[in-house]
């Protein structure tokens, strides 16, 4: 015999709702992950943020997230699969948030993030921290202090164009300047005293995906769908080097483009993403000493010392040598990864599809998997 169902209580409105709300749970993105700097000297981290598909920037708590696991469970990655509550909720953007930087150390730190709506903020991350109660009330209301939007351009008959978005930011500390990689393949360096735009570069031909900043030469190098990196001169805003990582004009039309760089402690080395290739440039030299061909697309790539972590479009974290040798891979629970975040003390997160995020040791093994 059936269950009898008072069908006078029957909520529509909240079934819909919780029907949307857990498609878009499963569809939810993780573009890039950042460990906040600590005032104390600590081992281990602690927090992590991250910056979601839906607009969110969130905090959580690591140590609780581990207190969380059940005594005796494994390290296998899909076995330790968390449903994370964020520390602290902030509704960054509107539409996908795709990157978050911290400018600045201890109480004065910023959190910055930028997004799709082609809007840099930031908060102080001391308020941000502190938040306590309601999260996603005091979070998600949270006024941010620094408010960037990116100059529309004029189009025909002296009509806007759409606000460009933001795929990436880079900081500056010693400058107090943030640099955004603009979708109108344009990178805006902001001063963050003034809120203004102090210097635009131009000479892409397309969106860019990824920007750095190269504190000791005064320079930003950028990475864009036209396939090209470029260096720039932040005091004249010019172009010094074009580095052009598939001369192959037939490779071109598979992989146009640079997705992700990074560059080394000592920046003399940069290491470039394109389609399903991973190059190392000696900058001083001008030179390409090794190019890396892999399984899947590579979409984030750090430096850890002289070796070179990297992640894409399947669930795999590889570490490899300047040489291009591989020297491990780890399997990951997402199985499309965004975001490659490293902490000084050797411990490693990585983030993409389904809005989870991936914690791993020094030592390689999974200390945590949660989802967003």
């Amino acid at each position: 015999m059936g269950l009898a169902v008072d069908c006078r209580k029957w909520d529509e409105a909240a079934y819909r709702s919780s029907i949307v709300e857990e498609r878009e749970s499963q569809c939810r993105t993780v573009f890039r992950t950042a460990f906040p700097p600590s005032p104390h000297p600590n081992p281990n981290p602690d927090l992590i943020v991250a910056a979601s598909s839906d607009g969110s920037v969130n905090s959580y708590s690591l140590s609780s997230l581990l207190f969380s696991l059940p005594v005796g469970f494994g390290n296998d990655r899909g076995q330790n699969l968390l449903n994370a509550r964020p520390q602290c909720f902030l509704q960054g953007h509107d539409g996908p948030a795709y990157d978050v930087k911290f400018c600045g150390n201890g109480e004065d730190a910023l959190l910055l993030s930028c997004g799709d709506d082609g809007r840099i903020r930031g908060w102080r991350w001391k308020e941000v921290s502190n938040l306590e109660g309601n999260i996603p009330l005091q979070g998600g209301h949270l006024k941010p202090i620094l408010d960037l939007v990116n100059p529309q351009h004029k189009g025909p008959w002296g009509s806007a164009s759409p606000i460009p978005e933001n795929n990436a930011i880079a900081v500056d500390n010693k400058g107090e300047s943030v640099f955004a990689a603009a979708g109108d393949s344009c990178a805006y360096c902001w001063d963050v005293e003034k809120s203004e735009i102090k210097m635009v570069f131009k000479g892409h031909s397309d969106y860019l995906h990824c920007i750095v900043a190269r504190n000791s030469g005064n320079q930003i190098i950028t990475g864009s769908e036209d396939g090209t990196a470029r260096i720039w001169d932040c005091r004249s805003g010019k172009c010094i080097q074009v580095i052009d990582p598939e001369k192959d004009k037939k490779l071109k039309e598979f992989f146009p483009h640079v997705s992700c760089i990074a560059l080394d402690a000592s920046e003399s080395w940069l290491a470039c993403g394109n389609g399903r290739t991973l190059s190392v440039w000696n900058l001083p030299a001008r030179e390409c000493i090794s190019r890396i061909s892999t399984r899947a697309s590579v979409q984030d790539i750090v430096f850890d010392g002289n070796q070179i972590l990297a992640v894409g479009a399947e669930p795999l974290l590889s570490r490899y040598d300047m040489n291009g040798v591989i020297l491990s891979q780890i399997q990951c629970a997402p199985q499309s990864v965004f975001s490659i975040s490293l902490h000084p003390a050797g411990v490693t997160a990585v983030a993409g599809y389904g809005g989870l995020v991936d914690v791993i040791s020094q030592f390689g093994s999974h200390l945590c998997s949660f989802c967003c």
